[in-house]
């Protein structure tokens, strides 16, 4: 059943030739036969599963229900279960149940979807390749070898094996496109304050942003049209009708301006990478679509800018993880300073406690005119080049990151070249804008993604060129061999 697609689950659900808790079940035999060599899953939720599972079959017997009732989803770790641990991949939180739902677990759970557990992540979503984990590194089902991206390693790598057919992830500064690139599915990012931040644990609130990951364009609508939509309960939730996310899929994009920044094909891309992309888009030139250069001439501030925009933000809200109130706590500290400092030492792991550091260090007395401030001007100038650039195109394309996935431990112990491999996908969270990675083909037998980004509010359009060009391709189609 794991080869069906999300469309096909849905007919045969509707038509009641299987059920939810059949499909459900499916899926968690999987989970329990591949997820310990992926280690994919931080919790796997099975008597939740098919209890929702059951009453997913109850409202489709009655038929009722939408699109996606009874097809089960993964949520990234990041996004509060009421009743489900929590951990955010830290040991900061390695034992804390979340008292409610985010609000995309809500509307998720609203609309009939079991839930087959918690994913697997970068420790507070702060990396790029899921090793930073309190619970161990996830492993690309493509290659065993290698990291499957991250943050959103876990959602990405539950999808490609096909131990869930829809995921969440979040993206911060690419966490749900780079991980989609490395293990070849269809992940978006809306446009900040899109879809409801209320309920994930943040690590940068001006740049976090929920979205959906699935195999195909299509799938990835249907999720998105179930997550998005204004939330009172967010203040950066954005106060507006919600677009149907399919509306446009099936208009063609004859005529359409693509634009492509000579900036993006440079020193530091991989060859395997770059054919790839250059072949995705003249597949977009042959559906009709028509190829125009632009240029963002101050993309290499994005990264300096968002590594010490990004780390403020987090060295702030993670103040909150004291030791006092949940989440970890030493054992028989002597004080309440020794309480504090011991928590947070040891609750928190290396990557965390370096950005809190820097993040600091950028807000205090004497630099925050230096950093902070600077770095905000830098964001906006890195804005401003998509708005100019957006007035030549309606879409920018170009490669997610500058490689395939890499090696398990290749990069652990060089922070700044893991920094690098978010080098395409940071300038879109400085702007908010929207953007998604799509597959586009291998190099080194490894998946590459085609990067989409489009104006504010254009996802129906990205959807739309993803969409056609995943009608004249297969590259979304393929799995890794070993979970076929």
């Amino acid at each position: 059943m794991h080869t069906l697609s999300v469309k096909e689950m849905s007919d045969k659900l509707k038509k009641r030739e299987i059920t939810s808790v059949a499909l459900t079940q499916h899926y968690l035999d999987r989970i329990e036969r591949y997820d310990a060599e992926l280690n994919a899953y931080v919790t796997v939720t099975p008597e939740l599963a098919m209890e929702m599972a059951k009453a997913a079959d109850a409202m489709l017997d009655e038929g009722k229900g939408g699109p996606l009732t009874g097809i089960p989803v993964a949520h990234k770790d990041i996004f509060c279960t009421d009743g489900v641990k929590t951990t955010c991949g830290s040991k900061m939180l390695y034992n804390f149940i979340a008292p409610y739902d985010a609000t995309i677990v809500e509307k998720i759970k609203a609309a009939g979807m079991p839930i087959l557990g918690k994913t697997n992540m970068d420790e507070f979503a702060m990396g790029s390749s899921s090793e930073s984990s309190y619970f161990g590194p996830t492993k690309n089902p493509w290659n065993l070898q290698t990291v499957p991206g991250g943050s959103s390693g876990g959602s990405a790598a539950v999808v490609a094996a096909g131990l869930a057919p829809l995921a969440t992830g979040s993206d911060t500064g690419g966490s749900i496109r780079q991980p989609a690139s490395f293990c070849g599915v269809t992940g978006i990012k809306p446009t900040y304050g899109a879809v409801s931040r209320y309920g994930m644990i943040a690590y940068a609130s001006s740049f976090d942003q929920a979205g959906p990951m699935a195999r195909s364009a299509e799938e990835t609508a249907w999720l998105l049209n179930v997550m998005a939509g204004f939330d009172e309960k967010d203040s950066t939730s954005i106060e507006m009708t919600r677009p149907d996310f399919e509306a446009e899929l099936g208009q063609d994009i004859k005529g359409l301006k693509v634009g492509v920044p000579a900036e993006y094909f440079g020193d530091g891309l991989d060859e395997g990478v770059e054919k790839a992309v250059r072949d995705a888009i003249a597949q977009l030139e042959a559906l009709g679509a028509e190829i125009v250069e632009v240029s963002l001439p101050n993309k290499d501030l994005a990264v300096p800018s968002y590594y010490v925009l990004a780390p403020a933000e987090a060295s702030s809200n993670l103040s909150r993880f004291d030791g006092v109130r949940y989440g970890y706590r030493c054992d028989n500290p002597q004080d309440l300073q020794d309480l504090y400092m011991r928590s947070r030492s040891e609750g928190f792991g290396a990557e965390v406690k370096r950005r809190i550091m820097v993040g600091a260090y950028a807000l205090s007395a004497g630099y925050y005119d230096a950093y902070y401030l600077t770095a905000q001007k830098l964001r906006r100038i890195v804005r401003d080049d998509f708005v100019k650039a957006f007035e030549q195109c309606d879409v920018i394309v170009g490669p997610v990151a500058p490689s395939p996935a890499f090696k398990i431990g290749e990069k652990s112990d060089d922070p700044v070249s893991m920094y690098l491999a978010d080098l395409y996908t940071i300038p879109v969270n400085l702007a908010g804008l929207p953007a998604m990675s799509v597959p586009a083909g291998f190099a080194d037998g490894l998946p590459v993604g085609l990067h989409l980004v489009g104006p504010y509010h254009s996802e129906p359009t990205l959807l739309k060129v993803a969409h056609q060009y995943q009608q004249n391709t297969d590259w979304h189609q393929q799995m890794p061999a070993d979970y076929q």
